[in-house]
């Protein structure tokens, strides 16, 4: 974990000299932020409403917090209710030849990034990425999607919304509650108040913290889990379940570039696994073979499906990713499906 990262999240003793000397220009970011969305609000920079809904799935903060498993749950809710949804993403890390990109089956993480990689790949739904948010939804229009599902995209108010979704990490909560660069929020914790749900992944949905954090919308809160019950092998797309790998070793390497890594590492070890070695990377990172020459071949090596989506043309044999599902309540799953019924006027 980075040093500003402890600061914002650990209370590191590195707090008392970073906060106050970037305080300064979080009083500057939220000035540009604040009028920025004042001008949309009254109508001096433009939005634009697309002819299909909208779906945002967004957070206050930075880092990972569980959008994408949200977005791969609302993408199989949509098909259930009979919508052909796409889904519009930046794209982070990617370098496509050209904007807006859809992807297809010979798409890599290098061109389109990891995240709408393992979307496509798993979903098989029209993604488009790019900068332009506005022009890669109109492209999946034209493809005959009929809702579109921005994977982030909360800030990007050019694009107008019917429904928006904000995933907070349920551990991490809101880190020190300042935003950037002093903490880790692109805006403040009132912002949770506007959006039409917010969708607690993990942690203790029910603390007080968080309670008071949410206090004026705890009634459109509502608490997703991530379930993993299979390994899938990198090389091969072997299944095993997790059970079966366990058995046959307990003991597992593990290697994450998400937001947080230590959540899977925790996840691994909740699951019964004993790490040997566990190496967190900054988010998104490219991988290459060498960021594994100190692993043993000889011990299961376990992933996220994110970080497996760029390293399987050269995964070993005995390399394993972890794929998730979100899990919610009955009562809240029905929640979630009325709201997605009323603002889409299927009622």
């Amino acid at each position: 974990m980075r040093l500003i990262e402890k600061v914002w999240f650990k209370q590191h003793k590195a707090k008392y000299v970073l906060v106050p000397l970037l305080l300064p220009l979080t009083l500057l970011f939220y000035l540009i932020t604040t009028v920025r969305r004042l001008f949309f609000r009254l109508g001096f920079i433009k939005s634009v409403q697309l002819s299909k809904p909208v779906i945002v799935v967004g957070n206050i903060g930075i880092g990972g917090n569980g959008k994408t498993p949200m977005v791969l749950s609302l993408v199989k809710m949509l098909k259930a209710l009979g919508f052909n949804p796409g889904v519009i993403s930046r794209g982070y890390g990617g370098q496509a030849p050209y904007y807006p990109f859809l992807l297809d089956e010979h798409s890599t993480a290098e061109q389109a990034g990891d995240e709408p990689i393992l979307i496509y790949q798993r979903c098989q739904v029209p993604l488009a990425v790019g900068s332009d948010r506005i022009a890669s939804a109109q492209a999946l229009i034209d493809k005959g999607c009929d809702v579109i599902i921005s994977d982030d995209g909360l800030q990007h108010y050019r694009l107008q919304r019917d429904i928006e979704l904000i995933i907070v990490d349920g551990n991490r909560l809101f880190g020190n509650g300042l935003l950037l660069p002093a903490g880790p929020l692109r805006e403040g914790v009132s912002r949770l108040s506007e959006v039409d749900l917010v969708v607690v992944n993990g942690g203790q949905a029910l603390d007080n913290s968080l309670h008071n954090a949410l206090a004026s919308c705890q009634e459109k809160t509502i608490a997703m889990s991530l379930l993993a019950t299979d390994v899938v092998q990198l090389k091969t797309g072997k299944v095993l379940s997790v059970k079966a790998l366990r058995d046959k070793s307990v003991n597992v390497n593990a290697a994450a570039g998400i937001g947080d890594p230590q959540r899977f590492f925790n996840t691994l070890s909740n699951l019964g696994f004993e790490l040997d070695i566990q190496q967190g990377f900054v988010d998104h990172h490219s991988f290459c073979l060498d960021d594994f020459i100190h692993y043993d071949d000889n011990t299961p090596l376990l992933m996220t499906e994110k970080d497996a989506v760029k390293c399987r043309h050269f995964a070993q044999d005995n390399w394993w990713y972890l794929p998730v599902e979100a899990s919610y309540s009955e009562e809240q799953q029905a929640q979630l499906l009325q709201l997605l019924t009323t603002k889409l006027k299927l009622d």
